[in-house]
Parts: structure tokens; C-alpha cells; sequence
């Protein structure tokens, strides 16, 4: 009799959380949100809403997840509540850019904070290859089995807590001359806070907040997913957010804005105003670190989406497979060999601009979709129910609807480009389901 499958447990998932969540946006954006903002209670309401719309996501996805617990996330879920093809495009987004973009955007801010600890810095070739080592050598780790998948995730995400924590109280702590900046409401913050620039700021903070949901993606492989996916899914969200408000004011606290504005390397340039320049480089290069767990968790469960999409269409059976240990080992290297050419041919921005967009509204209609499921399968077990619902999804959905809406008129480039990625996931969709379904069935035949 076969050994049964080893499953990932409670403390690992949690892990892929928090680690997904905290990584490039939270290290970056700020520079790019300066770029247009200067209020200090602006900046942390922000990160406020940030951080509500998530945890509002999270108890909407819980009871999702729990009701139609099985791997693959927004694949698993908009193929079972609207259709077949939702998901389908839901899983081509996701692995074109929903996870491999942020994992190139995750290598690539790693490689920049280790090249503030050089005086000269590194070049961009080297940063690029520094970048595409670290994926590589991740890859391998998790393509292997779920004892390796699991202690590395667990260790890198207890480290950045702990880092992250240690940072947010020295920084202050140790500061010479606090920024004089106003964290409370001052003259003028209303109506920074109803402006389409704050709207489409809150891009920014979203994808720096994306990554609550990617315990779904990995339900299949969890223990007991019905009963403790949601708190999986709320746990990780809070911890994220009182760590993203935390450093949010440490960074504004610490550091001038001018010295921030449309800066990547947001927490390096913090730590040596607070530190001094030595012991500032060797901080950024401890930030660096961090970033590899969120490179982890990324490459552990993005291809979960991609074996989904082998499972269920003959012609990408071979993303389906799994090695002896039950690792979809194919998929990992295909999600991380899109991630690569990212990294080698595109800008930071160019990537992240789009990222954003995109997963928002991947998220959004994954949402709406609490209210679809109530009204078609009203007698569904639901092993969890959204916690004061209807509040929670109508808060995501008003918040999130606002930034896309906010972003499309005023980003329009990125925003159409986004809508061409789903629109081309549709005519692969058609030709999987159909042409290459039908072909490959033909081959098959006696």
C-alpha cells in the first residue's frame, strides 16, 4: 500500500501568507506614491484602506475556499461559480502575470537592495543575474518535495517578521532627527483623499497587499482546508497589516520625503539615514534577505495554478503532472522560466504598473462571486460563513472598484494592456477547450 501524501500543515500556509504579502510592494511603492503625496496621515490611510480591503477579501475568499476547498485559487473558484472559461482566463493571468510578475519584481528588488551594500552599487547586468540565480536555486528547492518546499518557507517568513519588527523599532528608536511630518489629519487631507491620485495610489498599496489569497492556491495540499483555511487566510492578512502600517510610518518617520520620492530601494535609503552608511548597507543588504522567502512563497504556490489547468485540458495535461512526491515539479520550472524572461527583458516599472491592475481585478470579480454562489447554490455546505456579511465583500468590492475605475482613466496604457492579457487568455481558452482538446483526444483514439 502506498504511503498516504505528505500535506502542508497550519504554520506553513500561514507562512506562504504573509511571505507572498510582504515583499516588493511594501519595500517600494512609497516612492512611487511620494511621487504625488506628501500628507503623512494620507500616506498611512493609504495602507489603512490597504489593509481593510484585504482582511475584507480574506473572510470573503474563506468562505469561498472552504465551500469549494481544491487547489488553484481564482482557477478553482471562477471556473466552479461563473464558468469554465472565467477560470480558465483567471489561471492564464495568473500565471502570465499574476505570479510571475511578482516574483521577477520580488528577484529583482532582492538584487537591488544587495547592490546597496557595494559603495559603486552593482551593474544591471549583475543585478539581473543575481536576480535570475536566486529563482533558479528556489526553484530547484521546491520542485523537489514538501518537506524542503515547507521548512525553507517556514524559516525565511520567521526571519522577516522577526527583521522586520526589529527594523520598525531601531529605525525609530535610533533616528537623530525625526522627520517633522504630520500623522494626524491636517488642512487639505480631505481632499487629498477623495482625488483620483489617491485612487490611484491605492494601486500601488493593492499590489503590495496581493498575496492574501494564495493559501488557495494550495488547498488541496492542506490539512483539513475547511477548518482552518479561513484562519489561515485572516491571521496571515492581520499579521501583514499591522507590519505594513508599522513600517509605513518608520520609513516617513525616519527619512525626508525628498530623499524617497520615486526611489525602489525605499527601506535601504531609511536605514542608512537612521544607521549611518555602513551600518545602513549592511541593513539594506539584511532587507535583501527578506525578499527571498517572498520569492519562495511565489514559486511554491503560483505552478499550483498552472497544475490545475493540466488536470482539467488534455492539451496542457503535461503542466498537470507531478513528480514522486506529488510536486507539481513542470509547472514550477514553467512559472519560474516566465518569471526569468521578465527579469531579463523588462523594466521594474514596466512590470509592477500592470501587475497591480491586473490582480485587483482578477480579485474583484472573485469577490463578486460570494453573491453568485449564495444565489445559485443557496443550500451549498459552507463549512465557514463570511463574518458580518455583506459588509466585508461590498467594502472590497466599493474600495477596489474605485482604484480600478481611478487607475483606468488616469493610467489608460496600462490598464488596456491589462485587458489585453485577459482578452488573450480567452482565445487560448477557446483553443485548449476546444481545437487542441479536440485534437489531442483524436491522437488518443484506438
Amino acid at each position: 500500500m502506498a504511503p498516504a501524501t505528505q500535506k502542508f500543515r497550519y504554520p506553513t500556509l500561514t507562512a506562504v501568507v504573509i511571505a507572498n504579502m510582504v515583499g516588493t510592494g511594501v519595500f517600494t511603492s512609497l516612492g512611487f506614491q511620494l511621487l504625488e503625496i506628501r500628507s503623512g496621515f494620507a500616506l498611512l490611510t493609504l495602507w489603512g484602506l490597504g489593509g481593510l480591503a484585504a482582511v475584507c477579501g480574506a473572510l470573503t475568499y474563506s468562505e469561498l475556499g472552504a465551500a469549494l476547498p481544491r487547489s488553484g485559487g481564482e482557477y478553482n473558484l471562477l471556473g466552479r461559480i461563473y464558468h469554465p472559461a472565467a477560470g480558465f482566463v483567471s489561471g492564464w493571468v495568473s500565471s502570465s502575470v499574476g505570479f510571475s510578475g511578482p516574483v521577477a519584481l520580488a528577484a529583482m528588488t532582492f538584487a537591488a537592495y544587495t547592490s546597496t551594500v557595494f559603495t559603486n552599487g552593482l551593474s544591471d547586468g549583475i543585478q539581473r543575474l543575481l536576480a535570475c540565480s536566486l529563482l533558479i536555486l528556489l526553484t530547484v528547492l521546491h520542485a523537489t518535495n514538501h518537506r524542503n518546499s515547507s521548512g525553507t518557507q517556514v524559516l525565511f517568513t520567521l526571519l522577516k517578521i522577526a527583521v522586520i519588527a526589529g527594523f520598525i523599532i531601531s529605525s525609530v528608536m535610533f533616528v537623530q532627527s525625526p522627520q517633522p511630518v504630520n500623522f494626524l489629519p491636517g488642512n487639505g487631507d480631505g481632499a487629498v483623499l477623495t482625488s483620483g491620485v489617491f485612487a490611484v495610489a491605492l494601486i500601488y498599496v493593492s499590489f503590495a497587499y496581493t498575496g492574501w489569497n494564495s493559501a488557495t492556491y494550495l488547498s488541496s495540499e492542506l490539512e483539513n482546508p475547511q477548518r482552518t483555511l479561513p484562519w489561515i487566510l485572516i491571521t496571515g492578512t492581520a499579521v501583514v497589516t499591522v507590519l505594513y502600517l508599522g513600517l509605513n510610518y518608520s520609513f516617513l518617520y525616519v527619512a525626508p520625503m525628498d530623499a524617497m520620492v520615486g526611489q525602489v530601494e525605499v527601506g535601504a535609503i531609511v536605514a542608512q539615514t537612521a544607521f549611518g552608511d555602513k551600518a545602513g548597507r549592511l541593513t539594506g543588504f539584511v532587507l535583501a534577505l527578506l525578499l527571498v522567502s517572498t520569492v519562495s512563497a511565489m514559486t511554491m504556490a503560483g505552478p499550483r495554478v498552472l497544475q490545475m489547468l493540466g488536470e482539467d485540458y488534455p492539451a496542457l495535461k503535461i503542466l498537470g503532472r507531478t513528480n514522486s512526491n506529488g510536486i507539481p515539479a513542470i509547472a514550477i520550472v514553467m512559472q519560474s522560466t516566465i518569471a526569468l524572461v521578465f527579469i531579463l527583458t523588462s523594466t521594474f516599472e514596466s512590470i509592477l504598473v500592470f501587475s497591480g491592475f491586473t490582480l485587483a481585478l482578477n480579485s474583484f470579480i472573485t469577490v463578486f462571486g460570494i453573491f453568485v454562489l449564495r444565489w445559485r447554490q443557496p443550500d451549498l455546505e459552507r463549512p465557514y460563513k463570511t463574518f458580518l456579511y455583506p459588509l466585508p465583500p461590498l467594502i472590497y468590492l466599493m474600495l477596489t472598484g474605485w482604484t480600478l475605475t481611478f487607475t483606468l482613466v488616469n493610467r489608460p496604457v496600462e490598464g488596456l494592456f491589462s485587458l489585453g492579457i485577459i482578452s488573450l487568455g480567452l482565445i487560448f481558452y477557446w483553443l485548449a477547450a476546444h481545437r487542441l482538446g479536440m485534437l489531442n483526444q483524436g491522437l488518443n483514439d484506438p
